[in-house]
């Protein structure tokens, strides 16, 4: 192979070492540096054109740069297909824990344990196994919202499954909010499959006491799944985030489904952001309404941001 190769195959991102190692001289690589033919992008790796980088040749300069390293976190997620390229922002690698790697311009190293048995080191570009990915990203968001939409991304593209996050969640005697990830994790596992229907599960229905409903569930014979059914009071709750629901084909095929459900003697009732994040209370009150009139029995209990 010649480093013409090499660096096709590595988004056209190539270091000193692997251009020594195919037998190049030092005095080859300047040479190649004078030409133009490569450009530094850190010390001792080169890209092969002298224009603005991509993310993926960012991600590749950075794990050759740290090498032996491997995209970590949020990174990781990107090459996995998790979660989509950045328009900015570093790129995250990780390296043996025992190791010591100078801080350059749009790199964050991390110093992993046991970094030979967490990353896969002979994929293109090498990356931190996806359920350690995963967690390590979850852990590291600002903010519950944010934990729970890098869990979902994932369960949602089925990179991953909440057993086997949970299993190495517990593997790992230590990580950064444990305790919160875990309990996440084990809300998911009732079938929340979103951000927007978590918040639902421990904003509204949860600590209102309102009935817990089936979730991504049928109704009679129609094929359609809904987040939320309540079968003894006829009931279904759909959470609508914006973005997801805004296309014209979306739409119409929420009301096809709306009114299928009344045909079937079902009442539907949406619910977006605004209800869920930043009036659960006042939702909880008008749900508890509508289901008492539709034959629930219970009551609704008051939580303490309640009014």
């Amino acid at each position: 192979m010649d480093w013409g190769d090499l660096a096709q195959r590595q988004d056209g991102v190539v270091s000193r070492r692997q251009l020594v190692e195919l037998g190049l001289a030092d005095h080859d690589v300047r040479r190649l540096v004078r030409r133009r033919d490569l450009t530094r992008v850190h010390l001792g790796v080169y890209v092969t054109h002298t224009g603005e980088l991509s993310w993926r040749q960012r991600a590749w300069a950075a794990v050759l740069y740290a090498a032996p390293a491997a995209l970590w976190g949020p990174s990781a997620l990107v090459v996995e297909r998790v979660r989509p390229e950045p328009p900015s922002g570093p790129v995250h690698v990780a390296v043996d824990e025992l190791r010591r790697v100078d801080a350059v311009p749009g790199v964050v190293v991390h110093r992993v344990r046991r970094l030979d048995e967490r990353a896969r080191l002979h994929l293109s570009p090498p990356r931190i196994r996806i359920e350690h990915a995963v967690l390590d990203t979850a852990g590291a968001a600002v903010g519950e919202v944010e934990r729970v939409a890098v869990l979902t991304d994932a369960l949602q593209a089925r990179a991953v499954t909440v057993p086997r996050l949970l299993a190495t969640l517990e593997a790992r005697p230590r990580m950064l909010r444990k305790s919160q990830l875990r309990a996440l994790l084990q809300d998911l596992t009732e079938g929340t499959d979103s951000v927007l229907e978590h918040g639902y599960l421990v904003r509204v229905e949860r600590p209102h006491g309102l009935p817990r409903g089936r979730r991504q569930a049928h109704v009679g014979g129609l094929r359609s799944r809904h987040d939320v059914v309540h079968e003894a009071t006829r009931t279904i709750i759909e959470l609508d985030g914006r973005a997801y629901h805004s296309l014209a084909s979306q739409r119409y095929a929420d009301l096809e489904r709306d009114a299928a459900a009344a045909a079937a003697g079902h009442l539907t009732i949406r619910l977006g952001w605004g209800q869920v994040f930043s009036s659960p209370c006042t939702t909880a009150e008008r749900l508890a309404r509508v289901l008492r009139q539709r034959g629930w029995a219970g009551s609704l209990r008051r939580c303490p941001q309640c009014p």
